[in-house]
């Protein structure tokens, strides 16, 4: 095995599943491969763990997880290691440049994900991870991120070119996976991340190697070290290959 790398952080939508929300059979397996080699593979999302833990269940993995773009990492799956809250003010806030807007909206909080539809305005009843913005409309967006960054103290990204996501200020996936690394006894620098939106972009740059998906952000593939193929041509299987398991494909490759 080529031990250079020791952790494989993977972002989820766009990136482990494909357009189907799926996990594919030959990414299973090559997942499965750099387990067994030892190498600890981490679900590093801005989905709920509720939401990204059946994959992890899948795979069979009891390594910690990164939540909500980071302001959840789990020791291991059930077991919170730190949860970082946002002041309900800013959903207040928040929550006024949507209706403002008249676009879609969401927000999580710790007992669930409130949106357009189901929002109840009991914003100081609850803890509070994360606001989002969907709309197609480029100028809406943009003038809602005008006024996001007027606010300040927040970490703005996205997990499509449509939508805005907001987390406290720090708060974010690479800040989640160096606490990873130091639960794991791992450095940075040991670290594969995959991505392909904004909200992945910290953690490709600050990883040992970053790796935008085919299908990722212009902005990603353009900060990372290196492109792999499309969520629907298993491009996560393709990272474990090239830069992971070197020695296994190569020995594979000359058996009779």
């Amino acid at each position: 095995m080529t031990a250079k790398y020791r952790l494989l952080a993977l972002d989820m939508d766009g990136t482990l599943l494909n357009d189907e929300q799926v996990i594919t059979p030959d990414t299973v397996k090559w997942i499965h491969r750099a387990v067994d080699a030892g190498i600890h593979v981490c679900l590093s999302t801005g989905r709920s763990f509720d939401s990204a833990y059946p994959y992890a269940e899948q795979l069979g993995l009891k390594t910690p997880m990164v939540t909500v773009n980071g302001s959840e990492v789990w020791r291991a799956p059930h077991e919170l290691y730190r949860r970082s809250m946002m002041d309900p003010e800013l959903v207040k806030q928040m929550h006024e440049i949507a209706v403002e807007s008249g676009i879609w909206f969401w927000a999580y909080a710790v007992d669930g994900v409130y949106n357009k539809e189901s929002w109840d305005g009991d914003i100081d009843g609850r803890e509070w991870l994360k606001f989002g913005y969907h709309t197609e409309d480029n100028d809406i967006r943009h003038q809602v991120l005008l006024k996001l960054q007027d606010m300040g103290g927040l970490e703005i990204t996205n997990s499509s070119p449509y939508n805005l996501e907001i987390n406290p200020l720090g708060v974010n996936k690479a800040a989640g996976i160096k606490e990873v690394c130091g639960l794991l006894g791992i450095k940075m620098e040991e670290v594969v991340a995959v991505g392909d939106s904004l909200n992945d972009l910290a953690a490709i740059q600050q990883a040992g190697l970053g790796v935008a998906m085919g299908n990722a952000q212009d902005t990603i593939k353009q900060e990372a070290d290196a492109v792999t193929s499309t969520n629907n041509e298993d491009g996560i299987a393709e990272v474990i290959r090239r830069f992971l398991l070197l020695d296994e494909v190569e020995a594979s490759q000359h058996r009779p």
